[in-house]
């Protein structure tokens, strides 16, 4: 089953599956972390659930740029590393992509850092292109 992260109970209870991608997070703090990026940058949360318990998990959001249009931006996308190649993940990103569809977004655009190979082989696999290159300096 998917859900719309939305009660602080359905934040909290993704926590243990995007801390094995963002492990600078704390429990303590996430759920004011996920309520101010909602409140600042549209930011949304979707989540697997098996059994009552989150498998995998998705941060998004939709945007507009000249360049490309309306287009839904996959910030986080983890699937759970004790129950991976079970098809949650899979089952994410199809949603994520009929969400975009729903939201009139004409791509879905997701940035992943380049020694993620496991993860860029999943994308491939589900149709996924590299087409840009991302910079980025730190200030």
């Amino acid at each position: 089953m998917i859900t719309q992260a939305q009660t602080d109970a359905e934040i909290l209870a993704t926590f243990e599956v995007m801390a094995q991608l963002r492990p600078h997070l704390t429990r303590d703090a996430y759920v004011a972390r996920i309520r101010q990026l909602m409140a600042s940058d549209g930011f949304r949360l979707a989540y697997v659930s098996e059994d009552g318990v989150a498998r995998a998990v998705a941060g998004y959001r939709v945007a507009d740029m000249l360049h490309c249009g309306r287009f839904l931006s996959v910030d986080d996308l983890v699937a759970d590393e004790r129950v991976r190649s079970r098809g949650h993940g899979k089952a994410l990103l199809d949603w994520l992509k009929a969400e975009a569809r729903r939201e009139g977004c004409g791509y879905l655009e997701l940035i992943s850092s380049v020694v993620r190979q496991e993860a860029h082989r999943f994308y491939f696999r589900e149709g996924l292109a590299v087409d840009a290159f991302h910079f980025r300096v730190k200030l």
